[in-house]
């Protein structure tokens, strides 16, 4: 659909495509970790690489992995996955007033190719479906530019960690894709200066504090950031909330 001539070149397009730049990076990360946990949960490369084109859902390929390295039966594994992935079904009844005018095959695309992000940024921008050719174009175009940065920053960082998990040490196991995930929450709530300087502060200062018992580093580093962030915060007017133009 985003390779169509008559989407990609519209300015809307553009638009949405910009707009998803910054969420893109949390959901890279995501995609980095999930990536990461089908290899290391035992599936095979080829198997791995087949459910990230194929499935395309990250919180159920997660809950699909441990059913079917278990060998459950594939009605438990679907019925999983179709549980966890529930939501879409009410995306896509509001989204289809929207795409009702466009042929089946470009509906189906569109189906694939529905994520959170764009779901939440398309009808945020666009809370009522077009009522012109020309307004429908726009949507269109619009949606298509959130689906391309979802649908490459996902697909691009899975394969990445599908291709580096043989190369982290056996030991490490599913614990290092936990620090995956987290490193996605992080990623995606960065939306602006003073979120990140938060996040390097405590980073800094816990890596700092390495040498505390009881993973004190961890509390320290919060406090720190917390507090040092809180006074910026004050003294410059900064708004913690509000995404800025970086």
């Amino acid at each position: 659909m985003f390779f169509l001539p008559s989407i990609y070149r519209r300015p809307e397009f553009r638009e949405a495509a910009l707009g998803m730049a910054s969420p893109a990076l949390g959901i890279g990360a995501w995609g980095l970790m999930t990536g990461v946990a089908m290899v290391k949960s035992g599936m095979s490369v080829i198997e791995s690489v087949a459910m990230t084109l194929l499935v395309y859902a990250g919180s159920s390929q997660l809950a699909a992995i441990p059913l079917l390295i278990a060998g459950a039966p594939a009605w438990v594994v679907l019925a999983t996955g179709f549980c966890v992935n529930l939501r879409f079904v009410v995306f896509s009844l509001h989204l289809r007033p929207y795409l009702m005018h466009l042929p089946r095959w470009r509906r189906l695309v569109n189906g694939y190719l529905t994520a959170d992000m764009s779901y939440a940024l398309f009808t945020r921008k666009y809370p009522k479906p077009g009522e012109t050719p020309e307004e429908q174009r726009a949507q269109e175009a619009y949606l298509a530019g959130n689906y391309a940065v979802t649908w490459a920053a996902w697909m691009t960082l899975s394969m990445v960690g599908i291709a580096l998990a043989n190369f982290i040490p056996q030991n490490w196991g599913l614990g290092f894709a936990g620090v995956l995930s987290l490193v996605a929450i992080v990623c995606s709530m960065a939306t602006t200066r003073l979120r990140l300087l938060a996040a390097l502060i405590a980073a800094a200062t816990a890596v700092a504090a390495f040498s505390l018992p009881l993973k004190l580093n961890i509390v320290v580093g919060i406090g720190v950031a917390v507090l040092l962030c809180f006074w910026l915060e004050k003294q410059l007017g900064l708004d913690p909330g509000v995404e800025d133009d970086r």
